[in-house]
């Protein structure tokens, strides 16, 4: 299936701390956030890529043009088991969606090249998860959606407050305590998307009340591993992580063991890990 990734947003709320760089080239560890994003859905068996450029667009641009003339392998591969090589092998297609594009706008600007998709993937491109995609695809084709996204559980240390209408609190709560959940970016899709998408919309707000409608908008949960990396905070989190060889989204990885089905008898490790296609 064909990747859409979207590349294209300021990331205004990594400014300040990441200028020379677009958020999807934002390293974790040795690696942008976006390879480690085009990894786990190559692992999947999917390496057909569309990137939806916009914000320092010349600067992604570069980055392949730079990466794919070095195959060689070296430290920073084996450890993270990314390799240039591997990289060369994927069917990468920029494309300059717009500056100031939304999400809904970008993927109208693709419109032609995946209305004829039966399913096709999408990713907003600033967070990690260690769904397991098979299940994910299986469960938008049964459902009949038009449109699928794996829904997480907040992960912010924000209190829910409950009072009544003089003030008087009656419960404090954890937000990741109460039974909420959220878009967690990951997508699936079929090219009938683009019937409910009308010029200069966004994605999730009027397309998807639509499809709301009409019963055609699916959700997944996934009550494991995910993280996005919007602010500083969430971005140091990931990478101290990273360094302490906690990295569940690398599905890649011989030592984290799937909860999924493998095609031989193993007891997993820990939840996440190597995908057998």
């Amino acid at each position: 299936m064909k990747v859409v990734l979207f590349c294209g947003g300021f990331g205004m709320r990594l400014r300040g701390y990441v200028d020379a760089v677009p958020k999807p080239l934002v390293e974790i560890g040795n690696w942008p956030i976006m390879i480690h994003i085009m990894k786990y859905y190559a692992c999947f068996g999917h390496k057909d890529f569309i990137l939806c450029l916009g914000w320092k667009a010349d600067v992604i641009r570069h980055y392949f043009e730079e990466i794919l003339e070095t195959n060689s392998s070296g430290i920073i591969e084996k450890t993270s088991g990314i390799s240039r090589a591997e990289i060369s092998t994927w069917n990468i297609n920029l494309v300059d969606t717009g500056l100031h594009s939304s999400i809904g706008e970008r993927l109208k600007h693709l419109e032609d090249d995946l209305r004829d998709e039966q399913c096709f993937l999408a990713n907003y491109t600033d967070g990690l998860c260690n769904v397991d995609l098979n299940a994910l695809t299986a469960h938008h084709n049964q459902s009949g959606a038009v449109a699928s996204f794996v829904s997480v559980r907040p992960t912010h240390s924000f209190h829910v407050i409950n009072s009544n209408e003089s003030g008087q609190v009656t419960d404090v709560s954890a937000l990741t305590d109460k039974d909420l959940w959220m878009n967690g970016g990951f997508f699936t899709m079929s090219g009938e998307i683009f019937q409910f998408l009308n010029e200069g919309e966004e994605l999730v707000e009027k397309p998807f009340q639509r499809l709301i409608r009409e019963g055609r908008l699916s959700t997944y949960r996934h009550d494991d591993f995910w993280s996005c990396m919007d602010t500083y905070k969430e971005m140091q989190a990931l990478e101290e992580a990273y360094e302490r060889g906690e990295s569940p989204w690398e599905v890649w990885k011989k030592q984290h063991r799937p909860v999924f089905k493998l095609r031989r008898s193993e007891d997993p490790i820990r939840r996440g890990g190597v995908c057998e296609l």
